[in-house]
């Protein structure tokens, strides 16, 4: 493979998102390109390198020995060129994820980073969970989500980095006539017998079901079958009047109608929210995000566990970058 003179960044641009999708289509679309201009570009590259960068078949594209070789020198090219424009006041924005409408964690972090950073635009998007942000993050697609880190696979971590921002009080989200609904606060033990609704079944948000399952193992208290996401308040509270089950949250969970939030205690469980990002990710943005939930965290006690209150071992070692 030859390296000529000049390369134009454009071209990059295609062959990195065509090697991140792995299919000339959605690459497309993710670029807002015609196809074909896509493709005219890559093979332009590949013209230009005297290298052939894709196999290409009716079924699949995959990657050559000299795709794989390129991939990590593109990245580089094409982060060193967002920091150059960055420098210049012309930064992209940053695509931050904040998994749902209404939860409190994430959008104060955002909120506060755009009070420290008013020169960038930091825009939000709501990816439901952190599993399904993360195929997100490591496509480039978003830049930063928030959620428990030790409940990914393995492999989507591999590609991430993340800093641990809060471990959140969780709560029961009870329906009005709940036997429990009057209580201030719900002793764990007083859920035995109980179903818990815990998101399982939805492919976005299985380190959410993987905490309930730790937290209720041994107390007598069953995750709910796998049911339809209920989106929007008129939803929840049709399917929380047909079930009345109760719904594994946190403290910070908006209110809803015909239904009351119950904090846990007896032990307190915790969940661990960490703010999340592609490894080797350069954005100017991404520093105030930091620095706004490392400021939270300080200013609110966000990372003070409470006396006896439960975290899963798996949640406890895994190392965090810190500001």
């Amino acid at each position: 493979m030859s390296t000529p003179p000049h390369l134009d960044p454009r071209l990059l641009r295609a062959f990195v998102t065509v090697a991140e999708e792995l299919h000339f289509t959605r690459a497309a679309v993710r670029l807002y390109v015609a196809q074909q201009a896509l493709s005219r570009d890559v093979r332009r590259l590949e013209r230009e390198l005297g290298a052939d960068l894709f196999v290409r078949t009716t079924r699949q594209v995959t990657l050559t020995a000299d795709g794989v070789r390129l991939l990590p020198y593109a990245r580089r090219v094409l982060d060193a060129q967002e920091e150059l424009l960055a420098a210049f006041g012309q930064a992209r924005p940053l695509l931050v994820d904040l998994n749902s409408p209404g939860l409190g964690t994430p959008r104060r972090v955002l909120h506060r980073a755009r009070e420290l950073a008013p020169q960038h635009e930091l825009m939000a998007r709501y990816e439901s969970g952190l599993t399904g942000a993360a195929a997100e993050l490591l496509a480039g697609r978003l830049d930063a989500s928030f959620g428990r880190f030790a409940g990914l696979d393995p492999a989507l971590r591999s590609g991430l980095e993340q800093q641990i921002v809060r471990y959140e009080p969780m709560a029961v989200v009870l329906p009005q006539a709940h036997r429990l609904a009057a209580l201030e606060a719900v002793p764990l033990d007083a859920l035995a017998g109980e179903t818990v609704y815990a998101g399982a079944g939805n492919p976005r948000t299985p380190e959410w079901t993987d905490l309930a399952r730790w937290l209720f193992a041994g107390r007598g208290i069953e995750v709910a079958a796998p049911a339809p996401l209920a989106v929007g308040d008129e939803e929840f509270e049709r399917i929380m009047a047909r079930t009345g089950c109760p719904v594994l949250a946190v403290v910070d969970f908006p209110d809803m109608p015909r239904s009351v939030r119950r904090p846990l205690v007896d032990p307190v469980p915790l969940s661990p929210v960490s703010l999340v990002w592609r490894k080797g990710l350069a954005h100017p943005a991404l520093a105030a995000l930091r620095r706004a939930a490392a400021g939270l965290a300080a200013e609110e006690g966000w990372l003070r566990r409470p006396a006896g209150g439960w975290l899963p071992a798996l949640d406890t070692n895994l190392p965090s970058v810190h500001i």
